[in-house]
């Protein structure tokens, strides 16, 4: 098998420079005082192309970025190696807080990001397009103000079995209770919470999972859909079947970056003309890998590659 494929690009209209420390304790009152930190660009498309990269895949970067934390964030990026589209927006870019205190509680603080036009919305997708030649993956939040079908537009403009998606919010919740057959995106992910969200209650059993991920194929909602079941893997339906893949059991350091680190590699390994179901080992290999690294590192390719035969692969119906 070739591991030639055409560039995927990434897209994150919503970026942020991601700070990580460490604290004894999180409490009201005094100055809490910080060790250990860590300054990362971040942002969801931001990390998938981070581990596209590191696990050896061509990738390009279209962030949207503004003002001196832009400016910041861009020079972390390309101290990394990423190829970059730059968006310019106004408005400063972002930035996200992940404390750590001496009982490995983790706390993730967010700010929403600038303020957006219409204009600037409509833009956006005509540059998006204009870059993309391969595969597309849109991740991570929204900017207030950029609209909640975006993720659907981009998804017609792109045409059939070219987006890959993985999004929270007002336009999470617009792709699944509005499907539109001709913005069906390629692939829908879910983290845990937001699958049960969209269930309305937990979801304990594989079985449950399994009837949901089917469900939301079946209303049109993405052309396979996968949803996320924290250790336990994840859950993958589509035309090809619905399948389950578990990790093994690995030293959980911090869970942050666990969904782009799938994303990235599930995406690549389609890129690279992989079945649906080996890309969810890959991207299942790929997010045990994450949580096995400090702050808000992604996956490491050498910690994937180790794990990976060691993911279990069910097919759970035809």
């Amino acid at each position: 098998m070739t591991h030639d494929q055409p560039p995927i690009l990434t897209v994150t209209v919503n970026p942020a420079l991601d700070l990580s420390a460490r604290v004894d304790a999180m409490m009201p009152g005094p100055k809490l005082r910080l060790s250990a930190p860590l300054v990362e660009p971040g942002g969801g498309g931001v990390n998938v192309a981070r581990a596209i990269l590191e696990l050896g895949g061509q990738v390009t970067a279209w962030v949207a970025l503004g003002g001196a934390s832009g400016a910041q964030h861009r020079a972390l990026m390309e101290a990394q190696g990423l190829d970059l589209r730059v968006f310019d927006t106004p408005g400063d870019t972002r930035a996200t807080w992940a404390i750590m205190d001496a009982e490995g509680q983790q706390f993730r603080l967010q700010l929403p990001g600038p303020d957006w036009t219409d204009a600037q919305g409509r833009a956006a997708l005509d540059d998006i397009c204009a870059m993309a030649q391969g595969l597309v993956v849109l991740s991570g939040s929204q900017p207030p103000g950029l609209a909640a079908r975006f993720a659907q537009d981009l998804a017609r403009r792109l045409g059939p079995g070219r987006l890959v998606v993985d999004i929270s919010g007002a336009a999470l919740r617009q792709l699944i209770d509005h499907p539109d057959p001709a913005a069906r995106p390629l692939l829908l992910r879910l983290d845990q919470a937001e699958a049960e969200h969209v269930a309305g209650h937990a979801l304990p059993q594989l079985d449950d999972t399994h009837t949901l991920a089917q469900g939301l194929v079946a209303r049109g909602v993405a052309e396979h859909v996968c949803l996320a079941r924290g250790a336990k893997g994840a859950v993958l339906a589509g035309p090809g079947g619905t399948w389950d893949c578990r990790p093994p059991l690995v030293p959980v350091v911090s869970k942050i970056g666990a969904g782009d680190s799938f994303t990235g590699a599930f995406t690549l390994a389609l890129a690279r003309g992989q079945p649906a179901s080996e890309a969810l080992r890959a991207g299942t290999a790929a997010a045990a890998g994450a949580v096995m690294t400090e702050g808000s590192a992604l996956c490491r390719a050498a910690d994937v590659a180790r794990i990976a035969p060691d993911c279990a692969l069910t097919r759970l119906a035809p």
